[in-house]
């Protein structure tokens, strides 16, 4: 039932019944007042939840949905998050008369097999009713939950083989009905969560729709429904037109990629995400045939509405960035998601750590075949980490709290063309802000000792990776900790020729005799004063090294981005001085020989 699920709520949605006409300007003032009212909805949450994976990493976004299931409008949030909200959605509307869907209505789904991204995403979404009755919208706000009332703390369950295992599977429930909470239902939901924090975020969530709802009654008011209504069918049908207009400049072709996964959490090694990217015309086919479907694997099982969410991150970047982001996209391109893939899990597969891994893959492997297309917009959308340091432990009160290891560091950071890898996350992220190493220590019992940028931790390139930070962290009472290591065999690809990124690696206890080296997975109890140290993978290159110019390299090296060595065996670049004295300088013709050198041994290596 959930392939055929899947392909139903997937599939193109009509446009709403209007008898309006509208011209370009109306319908991009009713679009701006929306985008404006999703902004409104978001910032809301981010003020009023408890927790600080939504008030400061702001881990969340807002999203309308027509009353067809389109996406007619989104705010700047974490991207992934804006093109998987519909569908769950969708589901909702699928079943208007069995939850008796009216005014002052909110509900809640979160489960991967009715649309949903993975169990830790909480979608709430509230209708919205002109004066006769008729649902015109629905204001939906998206959030990572810290818990989902699974066996581990937090939704991550290592070793799970069902969601199940992973925590409370929500379709669609009702959490306020006709403007009154359902007490009981809210209780149930807290009680099947770990934190306290949990019911402020539920809150805020809920309080964040029901503002919006009036927000976009007023623009009902305002315009009337007939003509938001032909606002939202004009806005869908342009971004379809621009999206259609920038494939149709491209080559036609099929363009493919390759991409890894180091290992699944029992240890299956070289999971592969393949990508086919067709190009006929003005029609965009992305194709998943080929990626891996043994069905043994284990956590590296990505939802269809992330598979699909994932895959539009990438396209996104890859076109102007001034077309807007709604179901006109998903009108443009097909995306083929084979069934019993890890793309398209079979019904009951877990999915939390699928939305890190196979998901990232999948942008990745987008961003590396449409890298022949275009280049200067091929900047790989994913974080390769496999999963933050989570470290658990309990207060005098026996109240249980995490650090779920979401505050500041730079990993993932790739160069594009034209530009080195700049800032502290890839783009992917969007606005997710990373939260401040300070309020950790404040809230739990650790001690963040280093955050600093390693010396040649980004992939080399005529435009440079940004360097990954080195995560030091010692926790203060006996703990508990959780990770799941990839991208060390097979960290992020270089670009049109760029060097690959630097990998992640993970030590715990360290300094003592105990130290040891994450290698997969580890569930470990760590003592009062342990130290774990988490080096996060750089960004990628891009272009060959040896089209850097040598002053970069020097100015690099200069900023401890790269070191001296670095430069002489990764750009070929030869500098006289030295570091302490701050005198290095370009020996220019050694460097055009050692250039001269290094790139016939690797023409001669092809």
């Amino acid at each position: 039932m959930s392939y055929e699920l899947n392909n139903k709520l997937a599939a193109k949605r009509p446009a709403l019944t209007t008898s309006a006409n509208i011209d370009a300007v109306t319908a991009s003032i009713i679009r701006g007042a929306m985008e404006t009212v999703c902004f409104e909805a978001a910032t809301h949450l981010g003020r009023a939840a408890s927790s600080p994976i939504i008030n400061q990493s702001n881990e969340r976004n807002a999203s309308i949905i027509d009353a067809n299931g389109r996406l007619a409008s989104g705010s700047i949030g974490t991207p992934h998050l804006t093109f998987v909200s519909q569908l769950t959605v969708r589901y909702g509307i699928e079943h208007f008369k069995n939850y008796d869907w009216g005014p002052g209505d909110v509900f809640l789904g979160n489960d991967p097999d009715y649309g949903g991204g993975h169990l830790p995403d909480y979608n709430v979404y509230a209708p919205v009713f002109d004066e006769n009755g008729e649902l015109i919208m629905i204001q939906a706000l998206q959030a990572h939950q810290g818990d989902t009332g699974g066996k581990d703390p937090g939704g991550f369950t290592l070793e799970a083989t069902d969601i199940f295992t992973e925590g409370l599977a929500i379709p669609c429930i009702k959490l306020v009905h006709r403007g009154e909470k359902r007490r009981d239902i809210i209780h149930l939901l807290e009680r099947n969560n770990r934190f306290a924090s949990f019911a402020g975020d539920l809150a805020a969530m809920i309080s964040g729709v029901q503002l919006a709802t009036r927000l976009l009654q007023d623009i009902i008011n305002k315009w009337g429904a007939d003509t938001v209504k032909a606002a939202i069918n004009y806005n869908i049908d342009h971004t379809e037109q621009r999206f259609r207009e920038e494939v149709s400049k491209w080559p036609d072709g099929v363009y493919e990629a390759d991409v890894f996964i180091d290992h699944d959490t029992v240890g299956t090694k070289d999971i592969k995400v393949h990508v086919a990217c067709k190009v006929a015309g003005d029609q965009l086919t992305v194709d998943l045939t080929g990626t891996d479907d043994r069905p043994e694997l284990v956590g590296v099982w990505n939802t269809f509405a992330n598979s699909r969410s994932y895959v539009m991150v990438q396209l996104a970047a890859a076109v102007d960035p001034s077309i807007v982001k709604n179901e006109g996209m998903f009108h443009a391109v097909d995306i083929i998601a084979p069934e019993g893939t890890i793309a398209h899990p079979p019904p009951n597969k877990p999915a939390a750590l699928g939305s890190f891994h196979p998901a990232c893959e999948i942008t990745e492997a987008v961003c590396i075949a449409l890298s022949a297309v275009v280049p200067e917009r091929s900047a790989p959308q994913v974080y390769k980490i496999g999963m933050p340091n989570a470290v658990i432990g309990f207060d005098e009160m026996g109240q249980m709290w995490m650090d779920q290891g979401v505050d500041s560091r730079s990993m993932d950071v790739s160069a594009v063309q034209g530009i080195d890898g700049w800032g502290s996350c890839p783009n992917a992220l969007g606005s997710l802000l990373l939260s401040q190493a300070e309020d950790a220590e404040a809230r739990f019992p650790v001690i963040n000792i280093s955050r600093e940028m390693t010396t040649d931790a980004g992939g080399a390139g005529q435009w440079r990776g940004q360097p990954g930070s080195l995560n030091v962290k010692k926790v203060l009472k006996p703990t508990m900790a959780m990770a799941w290591m990839v991208s060390a065999a097979h960290p992020m690809q270089g670009i049109c020729g760029g060097d690959p990124a630097s990998p992640y690696e993970n030590h715990f206890e360290v300094g003592t005799e105990r130290e040891y080296k994450i290698e997969r997975t580890v569930q470990a109890q760590l003592p009062e004063g342990a130290v774990i140290a988490y080096q996060h993978g750089g960004g990628a290159g891009f272009g060959s090294a040896l089209l850097r110019d040598p002053n970069m390299v020097k100015e690099d090296v200069l900023d401890e981005y790269v070191s001296v060595d670095a430069a002489k065996s990764r750009y070929g670049v030869v500098l006289t001085g030295s570091l302490e004295n701050y005198d290095l300088q370009v020996d220019t013709t050694a460097t055009e020989t050692l250039r001269k050198q290094m790139q016939a041994q690797r023409e001669g290596a092809k």
